[in-house]
């Protein structure tokens, strides 16, 4: 008597020689990435159960991705909503991921703006213009370098007199705050913190060391108490880019490429823009790409974080919650 199940299949994903993925259709997908598709699984591993297939990672080449959970994109002391979807992600990062991850032994990496004046001044117009610039009156047009006092366009597609009536070129006519989306490395200026009394200075708009660009107070705590602690330890990366795997290199792709590191979990803000664009540069350089889907925000309509959950469980990779990435983890 034949007991074959014919409904129950395997199958090699990708290079036996090089690099693949095994299947199988009861137990989800392998990604430890054994030397060979008859090895042994790599201990120690853990399946974790997404909104797809299960899947079975090894902590020592997997990394949770955190990126730009900074002041300037979350803190309400710049007059973010203290109930923004990004500080909701920021509890379940806090409550399950991180802590789970930090126990299995998977790299906790931040992945943070933070830049230089030498990569302001390369910067391509099309990213320095999705964080606002600086206009002159057209009557001051021909001596423009010699203006010492812009001001700022604040909607990054700039204001038409046609299309809008404002009552000055500070007003930006999309809703972002005027006095923040004055340009890469423009001054934040002072910010008075939640007790009302202490005033520290923001600085230069996402330049590295400057409040402005530092983690929220709650993943600063984690990151400097916990993380630098751990086994292995946190890693910082700052990246010049909506991306932080965009280009032939990277910081981060050079990190993760020294460590080994083949499966990324993404988490942060936003969702559709930052996690998003990373997630997908590292979806075409080849990592295994999960998506903590409550550990992601954006600021953008509901549909935009829907479209990149959906991508991701169907194309890119796979969607888990933190919890279950918790769970599976062990924590």
């Amino acid at each position: 008597m034949d007991n074959t199940d014919p409904s129950h299949r395997k199958a090699i994903i990708g290079n036996p020689s090089s690099t693949f993925w095994l299947y199988d259709s009861k137990t989800g997908f392998d990604l430890t990435h054994p030397p060979t598709p008859t090895s042994a699984t790599p201990t120690p591993n853990h399946t974790i159960k997404t909104n797809t297939l299960p899947i079975t990672i090894h902590p020592p080449k997997s990394a949770l991705v955190i990126v730009d959970m900074q002041n300037f994109f979350l803190s309400p002391q710049l007059g973010r909503p203290v109930d923004s979807k990004g500080l909701v992600a920021q509890q379940q990062l806090l409550k399950y991921a991180i802590p789970a991850a930090r126990k299995a032994g998977v790299r906790v990496i931040w992945v943070n703006w933070g830049l230089t004046q030498q990569e302001i001044d390369e910067m391509p117009p099309a990213t320095l213009r999705a964080f606002g610039f600086e206009t002159v009156l057209a009557s001051e047009w021909e001596s423009y370098e010699k203006v010492e006092k812009k001001q700022a366009a604040i909607d990054s597609h700039g204001v038409n007199e046609g299309c809008h009536k404002f009552p000055d070129p500070h007003i930006e006519t999309s809703g972002k705050n005027p006095r923040l989306y004055k340009g890469l490395g423009q001054e934040v200026g002072p910010v008075t913190m939640e007790d009302g009394k202490t005033v520290v200075q923001g600085g230069r708009l996402l330049m590295r060391d400057t409040w402005n660009a530092d983690l929220t107070p709650e993943l600063k705590q984690s990151y400097e108490e916990e993380g630098k602690k751990a086994d292995p330890p946190d890693v910082w990366i700052h990246k010049n880019r909506m991306s932080g795997l965009w280009g032939p290199g990277t910081d981060s792709t050079e990190f993760l490429d020294k460590e080994g590191i083949k499966t990324l979990f993404f988490a942060g803000v936003n969702t559709d823009q930052c996690v998003g664009g990373s997630l997908q540069d590292a979806f075409s350089k080849g990592y295994d790409t999960v998506l903590l889907s409550d550990g992601a925000g954006t600021t953008s309509p509901s549909s935009s974080q829907e479209s990149i959950e959906f991508n991701c469980a169907k194309t890119w990779g796979f969607c888990v919650s933190c919890k279950d990435f918790a769970e599976g983890l062990g924590l």
